[in-house]
């Protein structure tokens, strides 16, 4: 196992570091490096994939490592996670520099107000300029200590594994300056940074220990909830009956899905835990699905009815974030119903009562569940690719607006002389002015539709068109004609097509 920290009076805990950065810069090939190089093999399973936990050792010390999605959706837990870290790693890619993501990341840094170390990834890559990067930093306000700043840098190569020893000594001697105290014999507290839905443990929630000892059957609250915790695990799965600070725990015996972002308190007996309940303040805003439409557009043409279900509490967090990012003034959305977990036969039949798609997010619906949602005529998507589910809402949005009629002229024809009147259909004969006119398109005469063409001749004989220059006869059915044909009159041949409308 790796080393617990000294629980000397003086002792300080292990840092807590998160990893942050534009898409595509390194930052999850970085950390599996670390875990790869500095966690025991038998230790690194059990790692979560979201906003996921784990320490590594080097020189003998610990280290607490926050994972955050990369995906812009995400920023609310990026900014969360950055409150509960004590040391930011800003991952900057030596061959790109400073990216839109880069810049988000240094404010949610700033904000947090959190002392941090720049990794110039990928010095191994061709068109890699470290010195560019140091000079857009500044620019960012970033004054890196090779150009008389306090924030230091280290060039790495995460793929490579090189800088890695000197990236990690640097995060410890900027926690070091930052004197973080091992206060284990306070009152348990704690982070939420992750909680779901187990189908054979129940709910379940990944917690950060940010102060005191927490322990096997403490009773914790975290909003207003309480509950008594059943089990503890530390992150490569083992069984714990304690945890101290620093520590990425997962606790099991919950009633329902503590809320992600909320603080945690650790109590001997429920009656304390209780008394902790108004106390608790969340470190991120309330995540919280609204269950009407989510655009700030007072009425709309059509309105999208949904549900949806995802893994864990996160990828909901995240489902908001970018459907509420989806503008339209024409159609709007409503969740009927969220939650975390597989879609269930109750998901059908909600669904079916208003109409509504089932879209889910890395979650599944049993065959006996599939087999009800044919039979009740329910759609259900499911995604792995958070851009693909929002692409389909997209498309189900747009598909519900009527769809757009282009017509495309094709060539006019002058009448001549009015052959034959008779019920719903006239015979006239003239001569193509321009263009070509076919049969079976659509005739007009200005912006008032006449008729379609049914029959078209040329020098007597059947033809399909008719060029520019060429004296034609034709017959026309004038149903729904909204005026009828004169000598003189130019019309003008065309053709219908009905195209999807996009969001606007």
């Amino acid at each position: 196992m790796v080393p617990a920290p000294s629980s000397s009076p003086k002792a300080t805990r292990p840092p807590i570091v998160v990893v942050l950065g534009h898409v595509d810069h390194g930052k999850t090939k970085l950390l599996d490096t670390i875990r790869k190089t500095r966690v025991a093999e038998r230790e690194s399973g059990g790692i979560t994939q979201h906003i996921g936990a784990y320490q590594a050792t080097t020189h003998d010390r610990l280290i607490t490592f926050l994972d955050t999605p990369g995906h812009e959706a995400f920023t609310a837990i990026r900014s969360r996670g950055a409150r509960v870290a004590d040391v930011a790693i800003l991952v900057v890619a030596a061959n790109e520099s400073v990216k839109p993501q880069t810049k988000e990341a240094i404010a949610i840094i700033q904000e947090a107000g959190i002392p941090f170390v720049v990794a110039i990834n990928k010095v191994d890559r061709e068109g890699a300029n470290p010195q560019k990067v140091k000079q857009d930093l500044a620019q960012e306000s970033v004054l890196v200590e090779e150009w008389g700043g306090t924030v230091p840098a280290v060039a790495i190569s995460a793929k490579e594994g090189t800088g890695i020893d000197e990236l990690l000594d640097m995060v410890l001697l900027v926690a070091d300056l930052a004197e973080l105290p091992d206060e284990r014999t306070a009152p348990g507290e704690g982070v939420i940074i992750e909680s779901h839905l187990d189908k054979r443990r129940g709910f379940v929630a990944t917690a950060l220990v940010t102060k005191g000892t927490i322990h096997t059957g403490d009773w914790v609250s975290v909003g207003a909830m309480v509950a008594k915790i059943r089990s503890l695990e530390d992150f490569t799965g083992a069984s714990i009956t304690e945890a101290i600070p620093s520590q990425p725990i997962l606790i099991t015996g919950w009633n329902e899905t503590p809320i992600i972002g909320h603080e945690l308190h650790a109590r001997a007996t429920k009656e304390a835990a209780e008394e902790t309940r108004d106390t608790n303040i969340s470190i991120a805003p309330l995540f919280q699905f609204l269950k009407e439409a989510m655009v700030d557009v007072p009425t709309y043409e059509k309105t999208l009815p949904l549900l949806l279900r995802a893994d864990v509490t996160s990828s909901l967090e995240a489902l908001e974030s970018a459907l509420r990012a989806i503008r339209s003034t024409r159609v709007g959305i409503t969740v009927l119903d969220y939650g975390v977990g597989s879609i269930t036969d109750a998901d059908i039949r909600t669904a079916r009562t208003s109409h509504a798609t089932i879209f889910g997010f890395r979650v599944s619906a049993g065959a006996s569940v599939e087999k009800l949602a044919e039979r009740e005529k329910v759609p259900i998507q499911t995604f792995d690719i958070i851009y693909e589910l929002i692409n389909a809402v997209r498309a189900a949005m747009a598909g519900l607006l009527e769809p757009e009629v282009v017509a495309t002229a094709q060539g006019k024809l002058r009448i001549l002389a009015i052959f034959k009147k008779e019920g719903r259909s006239c015979i006239v004969g003239g001569r193509v002015t321009s263009g070509k006119i076919t049969r079976g398109t659509l005739l007009r005469v200005g912006d008032v539709s006449v008729g379609k063409l049914t029959q078209l001749q040329h020098n007597k004989e059947d033809a399909t068109d008719v060029r520019e220059g060429l004296e034609a006869g034709l017959r026309i059915d004038v149903t729904g004609a909204q005026r009828e044909i004169a000598e003189g009159d130019v019309i003008e041949a065309y053709t219908e097509e009905k195209v999807a409308q996009a969001l606007s």
